[in-house]
């Protein structure tokens, strides 16, 4: 069996993935994957937490995230394989059951998060085409981005950055409302220091965090992808942490405007909540525009925003598939490229089934008579199986130091990711205390992972014939 803590830190073959990605790619890549989830689809249950003063909890999950994602650029620089945290707690800790742990616990997470934006699509769709049901219209666009992730990894990231534009326009389209109806004498500047709770401050902040943390979820995928990047040591810590700053900093900055100028009420109660304060600008004649035509474009403009993200979280995907296949951990098929595309085009496929999956199962309990929130519920459990992936990177990180360092390796301030450790600990138990049910979801996400090792434990091929390698395209 291959050992992962072995296996060669690059791959440029014509067999293995292709590096294209340059470092202003991977730039727009974590900013795009960053801005297009939290912030235009769970911004009002922020709110609804916290209440006006709800742009402190992004704060908070923003520099949780940023310290986080100092220890993926460190180990990145040591290890630019596509294979990411399972890479990272192997080569630290040398046992193959935690690696596989980890590696499906990331494994669920992307699915449920590509889950959560995609209902979250659809919500903005049908603020402007009550039309065909939600689970169609998430269904529809999974689709799509199957056939974009079909196309390659290059045309994958060029589709990101053009859509990066777009997001970020919306964005700034928000701030530049909020600040003129400010200006104007519009708004309540007070409200951002309010806090909307019945209890403790703390724990109310604790739940915003819980939630907000999911905008800045995505940063990791760009580890999953450092195969695929030109130069990685020189070029992934400036990205990715350049990427998630000013995502954070645009993030703080548009909460509080949303909070200065719609009531916590109108955004909690919202399903489109950052298109309420461009419906505020037109309402009040600040717009050009009637809200009919303004609720049209910036629906658009959030539709793209989601749709960026969540083709970043899909990509990952078959590549965890693919990283774990080449280790005979699941069946070889995901290992599969295509012929000349080089994509792993198998476990794009199985990808989409189990976010589909998920959907349903979503859909069958709301349809029950439950007041499931599926965005919200998925969004939960992301976080949740994020912040146990994103723990055991940082400790990772302190294992792996003074091994297979170079003069080209970043490294992390200590302090930092001692704090990251403490955060991501802490806002996982507040979750599990405040809601134990997404423990099962959970666990219904790793559980497939644990089908597939069996399936390839009493099926799979184990022992490769010499000379044979996983990961070739397709015939060869």
């Amino acid at each position: 069996m291959t050992d992962l803590a072995k296996a060669p830190d690059t791959q440029d073959d014509e067999s293995g993935l292709k590096r294209s990605v340059t470092g202003r790619l991977l730039f727009f890549y974590v900013l795009g994957d960053v801005l297009g989830s939290g912030i235009y689809v769970l911004i009002g249950a922020v709110a609804g937490e916290v209440g006006g003063a709800f742009w402190i909890a992004f704060a908070v999950g923003v520099a949780i995230a940023i310290v986080t994602g100092a220890a993926y650029a460190e180990l990145v620089t040591k290890y630019p394989r596509a294979a990411g945290a399972a890479l990272f707690v192997e080569r630290a800790f040398g046992n193959r059951v935690l690696t596989f742990v980890v590696t499906v616990t990331m494994l669920g997470a992307s699915f449920a998060a590509t889950g959560s934006l995609a209902s979250g699509f659809a919500r903005y769709f049908d603020a402007v085409w009550d039309l065909p049901p939600a689970l169609l219209v998430s269904m529809l666009l999974l689709l799509a981005l199957t056939v974009i992730h079909h196309l390659g990894i290059n045309e994958s990231v060029v589709a990101n950055a053009v859509m990066t534009v777009v997001e970020v326009a919306g964005l700034l389209i928000v701030t530049v409302v909020a600040l003129a109806l400010l200006a104007r004498g519009d708004g309540d500047v007070g409200r951002v220091v309010e806090f909307d709770t019945n209890g403790n401050e703390v724990f109310a902040v604790l739940a915003g965090v819980a939630l907000a943390f999911f905008a800045m979820t995505g940063f990791e995928n760009a580890a999953n992808v450092a195969e695929e990047v030109v130069e990685p040591q020189r070029h992934f810590p400036r990205a990715l942490i350049g990427g998630m700053v000013v995502a954070g900093i645009i993030y703080v900055i548009v909460a509080a405007g949303t909070s200065m100028v719609v009531s916590t009420e109108v955004l909690a109660g919202s399903d489109v909540p950052l298109l309420e304060v461009v419906r505020e600008g037109s309402s009040s004649g600040l717009l050009p525009i009637g809200v009919g035509a303004v609720t049209v474009i910036f629906s658009l403009i959030a539709m793209v925003a989601i749709t960026n993200t969540t083709l970043v979280t899909f990509v990952t995907q078959p590549r965890i598939l693919y990283g774990m296949a080449r280790e005979d951990v699941v069946p070889d098929a995901f290992a599969t490229l295509h012929p000349t595309r080089r994509t792993p085009w198998v476990g794009s496929l199985f990808s989409v089934g189990v976010v589909v999956a998920l959907l349903l199962v979503g859909f069958a309990i709301t349809q029950a008579g439950s007041d499931l929130d599926v965005v919200t519920k998925l969004a939960d459990v992301t976080v949740l199986l994020l912040l146990v992936v994103y723990t055991m990177v940082i400790l990772a990180t302190f294992k792996l130091r003074g091994r297979d360092d170079d003069g080209d390796t970043y490294r992390a301030p200590s302090v930092l990711l001692v704090l990251g450790v403490v955060g991501n600990v802490a806002v996982a138990v507040y979750m599990v205390v405040d809601d134990w049910t997404s423990l099962l979801w959970c666990g219904g996400l790793v559980a497939v992972g644990f089908v597939l090792f069996a399936l390839e434990y009493a099926f799979g091929g184990r022992n490769r014939p010499e000379g044979v390698e996983r990961g070739r395209p397709s015939g060869v």
